[in-house]
């Protein structure tokens, strides 16, 4: 028992104490917080402007279509297709490989990639919390002599928001567990300094372990956070 515990104790000197390598943890866990939060901006404006086209063009009857609204539905069709339907690690290898392969803007590589991929899915989230609010909201809008965006800028998506808080918030703790994938373009996250200090060590129980414990930590926390957050809102509508 002693043999093990002395094993233990020297795996974690070397991977997290020696040569101050627990820095290298938190500067990775900081790149991977930075590509979570960029992403998720991304993430959220393009999924706001997809719901907002397909609903629109769901909404409208077959004859008051434009050809414009048709194509740009299309558009958004066959983004929410083909990147819901290809993996996310698929997507940063031709991101950071094919498209961007002279960037050196990892980050910004990153960023980008993981927007694009949770756009997709936000798109949708988006788009049954706006079918969700009811419809007499958007007519009772247009009535008082206020144009679709702004009915749906100032009364619908606020409370499509409150509908999906529980849906957006499982996209962020998946967005932020997806942050791993980004070693494959070679981004020094989180994942990354794990392997990086166990090529040195020789050692992969604690590195990994520990990244484990640490990606475990967080998502708790949101998921801790998401949940006061709700509270919160069903107590405002309450008063």
């Amino acid at each position: 028992m002693s043999v093990w515990w002395n094993d233990i104790c020297n795996q974690f000197y070397q991977s997290f104490i020696e040569a101050d390598r627990w820095k290298r943890y938190i500067a990775g866990l900081g790149i991977s917080f930075t590509v979570t939060l960029g992403a998720l901006v991304i993430g959220i404006i393009l999924g706001i402007l997809v719901a907002v086209v397909r609903t629109l063009h769901d909404q409208q009857k077959a004859k008051d279509r434009g050809a414009l609204l048709n194509f740009f539905n299309k558009v958004c069709e066959i983004y929410t297709t083909v990147i819901r339907g290809t993996p996310m690690m698929v997507q940063l290898l031709i991101m950071g490989f094919v498209i961007f392969r002279t960037s050196r803007n990892l980050i910004g590589v990153a960023i980008l990639s993981l927007g694009i991929n949770s756009g997709a899915y936000t798109a949708e989230i988006i788009r049954s919390g706006i079918m969700s609010v009811d419809p007499g909201q958007m007519e009772a809008g247009r009535s008082l002599g206020m144009d679709y965006i702004t009915v749906m800028k100032d009364i619908i998506i606020p409370q499509a928001i409150k509908n999906i808080l529980p849906a957006l918030g499982n996209e962020l703790i998946t967005l932020f567990k997806d942050t791993s994938l980004v070693t494959v373009i070679g981004l020094t996250d989180l994942t990354k300094a794990a392997q990086q200090i166990q090529g040195k060590t020789y050692q992969a129980f604690m590195p990994y372990i520990g990244i484990a414990i640490i990606y475990l930590s967080v998502v708790m926390l949101m998921t801790k956070g998401l949940g006061i957050l709700e509270r919160r809102l069903r107590e405002s509508d309450a008063r």
